[in-house]
């Protein structure tokens, strides 16, 4: 018996174990950033020395869309990955807590065994006749009495114990199925998680291969394009009058988190990175609110399905803006129309326009309570085709 638990035990450590290695983290990555740098494809029938007029201007601008798109793609499969990595979180713990209710279980068994053997023993020393026997063979009326007495106690006590061990057995049966449903989606987790990073690495290899072809004076040119179309959507969204009016404060859990994704300026994008060197997306959000003390969802998508919406007329610093129709990219206001976010590989944490990209709409981590609009208000800020949001 003891050589059974102490194999258990070892059991349920070689489990831990495995679930560390299958929880290991890997890197991620986010979406597209309004921020330029350097570096793109070769656009189409420019050559060096050729004189860069309206058409190599219109072969960059494609090339500007075709990143776009790439590093869309790699900010989507980069919240797949992240979401993957937490349900893998999620399963690995529910699995060591169930392997230390077996561990436990079998402890208990165990003992209950040896209680039972216990008693079988004690019957085994009075030779082998069972209690009643003894009692029928007693010439004294009152030892008859009294062993009567102590019969029925000890019925009631077998009956418990073996009621006890058959529920304790049972408990077991159920935590071994229930370890192994988890441990199946476990492993459908790894799986999925290991897809998304191909996806992401196949989408940054031609992000890349685009950038590589590119000779010096189209790369400054394409980052130049990059920052114009960036500054045409936060105009256009600024004379919206989307922000007329806004001038709520931060509360003290939002200076806290703006704090801290501030203080995160200059470090690298990095796909599936919570800190603290390096950030994706929603990597940068979720942190900086998690050291403002307050727990929001991983990725993207889950702070836009979960956390509380409120109108951009009623957004305040530390509130998340949500991009893209897909929930695609996280950046958090800061406040006077600008955002701090992680934008995409190749870059770093950096501050830009709120609406230098398409708003799908504004969540609120610290909640409504305080202020702010309801979801109600926040769906007519959204931009449902793909355009900013109004106020």
């Amino acid at each position: 018996m003891k050589t059974g638990r102490r194999t258990l035990t070892a059991t349920a450590v070689a489990v831990v174990c495995a679930i560390t290695v299958l929880a290991a983290p890997g890197t991620a990555f986010a979406a597209p950033t309004p921020r330029p740098s350097p570096g793109t494809t070769a656009s189409a029938g420019t050559h060096p020395g050729e004189d860069s007029g309206a058409a190599p201007s219109r072969d960059l601008e494609a090339v500007r869309k075709k990143l776009e798109r790439l590093y869309r793609a790699v900010a989507v499969a980069t919240e797949e990955y992240n979401a993957a990595e937490e349900r893998t979180k999620q399963q690995s713990a529910e699995i060591v807590e169930l392997t230390g209710k077996i561990v436990r279980g079998r402890e208990k068994l165990d003992d209950l065994e040896d209680r039972a053997g216990a008693a079988a023993a004690s019957q085994y020393r009075g030779g082998g006749l069972p209690p009643e026997a003894h009692l029928m063979l007693s010439d004294d009326p009152q030892d008859f009495l009294v062993g009567a007495g102590r019969i029925r106690q000890g019925q009631h006590a077998a009956k418990g114990l073996l009621g006890e061990m058959r529920r304790t057995q049972e408990d077991l049966e159920q935590y071994a199925e229930d370890a192994e449903a988890r441990w199946r989606k476990l492993e459908t987790g790894r799986r999925a998680r290991a897809k998304a990073q191909r996806k992401i690495e196949k989408r940054i290899a031609a992000a890349e291969k685009v950038e590589s072809e590119l000779e010096q004076e189209e790369k400054e040119r394409l980052a130049e394009l990059e920052r114009e179309a960036a500054e045409r959507a936060q105009a256009a969204w600024l004379e919206s009058g989307v922000l007329e009016g806004v001038a709520a404060g931060a509360t003290a859990q939002g200076r806290k988190a703006v704090a801290y994704a501030t203080a995160q300026i200059g470090k690298p994008y990095v796909w599936g990175a919570e800190g603290p060197e390096a950030y994706d997306c929603s990597g940068l959000t979720s942190q900086a609110w998690a050291a403002a003390g307050r727990t929001v969802p991983r990725t993207s998508q889950e702070q836009w399905r979960r956390l509380p919406r409120v109108a951009v007329r009623d957004m305040r610093p530390g509130d998340l803006i949500i991009y893209w129709n897909d929930a695609s990219h996280v950046g958090m206001y800061l406040g006077d129309g600008a955002m701090v976010h992680a934008p995409r590989p190749g870059r770093t944490v950096t501050t830009a326009g709120a609406g230098s990209m398409p708003i799908l709409g504004v969540v609120r981590p610290g909640g409504t309570a305080d202020g702010g609009g309801s979801e109600k208000e926040g769906g007519r800020g959204n931009g449902k085709k793909g355009g900013n949001a109004n106020p």
